[in-house]
């Protein structure tokens, strides 16, 4: 279970996306599945830029984990946030 805050300015969405579903998992990101399979990585990139509103909110699976982005800059993996490295 994870999540990780996100600074829209400095990371990709859709990247700490799939950091955060890595280090919930304990797998290399890049043996997971492309987060395109089950969402566009560019929509959820350009969903959140800019002034997104922090009560704005994006759900998804991804194979058995629910994803979810906060507007306030919060990816959460499965209900737990944790603070990226």
């Amino acid at each position: 279970m994870s999540g990780t805050t996100l600074d829209y300015h400095n990371d990709s969405l859709s990247l700490s996306v799939i950091e955060a579903i890595a280090d919930a998992t304990d797998t290399d990101p890049v043996d997971l599945e492309p987060l395109y399979h089950v969402v566009d990585p560019e929509a959820l990139d350009q969903l959140f830029q800019g002034t997104t509103p922090a009560t704005a909110r994006v759900q998804f699976s991804y194979g058995e984990h629910t994803v979810e982005v906060r507007g306030d800059g919060t990816i959460l993996v499965d209900g737990t946030v944790h603070e990226s490295p």
